[in-house]
């Protein structure tokens, strides 16, 4: 079925979406009460490598990328989708691109184990 999940860039895509950062505030950094967890990301990376892995889609920026990389890797504007470029757990990997490489290098990862 379809469900809209990211501005002018549901055609062809699948959205996988976590449950978390009820409330969450980007700067300053603010988790809010139920924060996305080591072990939620852990299933993110399972199931987007499922998803590759199934439909055959390369492992790349402008193939597994969360909301907040959309603008910049795919040159469509968004309306302040911050999501995810922090990790509650993980400080010091702070912005969308450093988030995006770690999900995709994860990604390729579990693809090759």
């Amino acid at each position: 079925p379809y469900a809209a999940h990211t501005a002018n860039a549901n055609t062809g895509s699948i959205g996988v979406a976590l449950c978390g950062m009820f409330q969450a505030q980007e700067v300053p950094f603010d988790p809010g009460p139920e924060p996305i967890t080591p072990e939620s990301w852990a299933v993110l990376i399972r199931v987007v490598a499922d998803l590759c892995r199934v439909y055959a889609i390369p492992v790349g920026p402008k193939t597994v990328l969360s909301h907040a990389e959309v603008q910049a890797n795919l040159g469509i504007r968004q309306a302040n989708k911050w999501d995810i470029a922090r990790l509650p757990w993980a400080p010091e990997i702070n912005g969308a691109w450093p988030i995006g490489q770690a999900l995709r290098v994860a990604v390729s990862d579990a693809l090759r184990a």
